[in-house]
């Protein structure tokens, strides 16, 4: 029996990705209230949201494996998930100008006998930021819907000085780790 995956997400960054990589999957948005997962510690944090999300995402099938997936910025022991607003996300990219921060990703797979937590942790380091560059993206409403309120993807890349670790992570998918670990599941690109 061929197996299914299920992406716990409504994140369009993880279905591109996927999607670049040519897995096939269907989505199930998981409906959670994230504020319930209370801790300051980025591999915590990660790890029981994702968990929380692949577990609030029911199996209707019995070949179906379901990933889900968080993401956060983490800086001076902070936690920079997406901005509640224009001067959070500000506050956030000033925090971060001229520094290195870490971006852990939490991704759970599950099937029905068996379940694996993966995290991964990039760091990044910026530029120095002016005002006016900040107020200048802040404009793109490029920042809203992301970690630490900028896309490596996107125009925030012209932030980034240097990146150690996996690009993809900062995406919001450590996509080599995530494609070996849904092989050992049974998951496959088309083709292979």
């Amino acid at each position: 029996m061929s197996k299914k995956l299920i992406l716990a997400s409504s994140s369009p960054r993880r279905q591109e990705l996927l999607s670049q990589v040519k897995i096939p999957f269907q989505i199930r948005k998981p409906n959670i209230d994230e504020s319930q997962i209370d801790t300051n510690n980025p591999i915590d944090k990660v790890q029981q949201l994702a968990a929380l999300k692949g577990q609030a995402v029911e199996m209707k099938e019995a070949n179906e494996v379901i990933l889900s997936a968080d993401t956060v910025v983490a800086f001076q022991n902070r936690i920079f998930e997406k901005p509640k607003n224009h001067q959070d996300a500000y506050e956030m990219l000033k925090a971060l100008s001229g520094c290195v921060h870490e971006v852990y990703s939490g991704i759970m797979i599950r099937s029905l006998d068996r379940e694996e937590m993966i995290v991964e942790c990039t760091n990044v380091e910026f530029w120095p930021l002016t005002d006016e560059e900040i107020q200048w993206y802040l404009s793109t409403k490029e920042p809203f819907d992301k970690a630490g309120s900028y896309g490596i993807q996107g125009i925030g890349s012209t932030f980034v000085k240097k990146i150690t670790g996996d690009y993809y992570n900062v995406v919001g998918l450590p996509l080599s780790r995530v494609v070996r670990s849904l092989r050992e599941f049974g998951i496959y690109s088309e083709g292979n």
